[in-house]
């Protein structure tokens, strides 16, 4: 009979987030990771192959768990038409935390260079804006809250603007407000795209 593994896979990611959000993903080492996790080297390799690997898996979490977190307020919202997008806005009652916007910021610069990354955000948010269109009664309204709301949370997130607790309140109450809306009772001219 082999021996029992040990290692905390789930350590070993919270050890690479660490480390990507102290020295950057481009610095990510396995070794670091080892270190930070107090494990050795071949503990990290075991299901990490490549500094990629590892990197992707990082990536590959971080949308298991928003997208889990997500459905969980949408369980609890219930039935409620809008509640994607309705839920996305709760989730974003409070702001990033400190040490996940340096992770947050040093993972962008990864996906920007990684095709393959690139490609797995495209999905998770193609499939995020296609819930969000199935289950709103007033689409636009809805889309252009989703993009308000990640405007907002990519100016935190990337740490380039940080609001005011009241001021940021008002926003979401007024992004709130935006999925009901119906642009079509808007008297816009129409944009060339020229």
């Amino acid at each position: 009979m082999g021996r029992k593994r040990v290692i905390d896979q789930q350590g070993i990611l919270d050890a690479a987030e660490r480390v990507v959000g102290r020295d950057g993903a481009a610095n990510l080492t396995l070794d670091a990771v080892a270190k930070e996790a107090a494990v050795n080297k071949a503990s990290v390799l075991y299901d990490h192959k490549t500094k990629q690997a590892l990197i992707e898996a990082i990536v590959d979490r971080a949308f298991e768990r928003d997208n889990a977190h997500h459905s969980r307020i949408e369980a609890q919202i219930g039935d409620e038409t809008d509640r994607v997008i309705r839920g996305r806005i709760i989730a974003a009652s409070e702001p990033p935390a400190k040490e996940f916007r340096a992770v947050a910021l040093n993972l962008t610069a990864a996906l920007t260079l990684d095709a393959g990354l690139r490609e797995k955000m495209q999905g998770n948010q193609a499939a995020t804006v296609d819930r969000i269109l199935d289950t709103s009664p007033s689409q636009r309204g809805a889309l252009l809250a989703y993009l308000a709301l990640e405007g907002l949370k990519f100016l935190e997130y990337l740490d380039f603007h940080h609001f005011p607790r009241e001021e940021r309140q008002r926003l979401l109450r007024e992004i709130n407000w935006l999925v009901a809306a119906d642009p079509r009772e808007l008297d816009l001219p129409e944009t060339s795209s020229g």
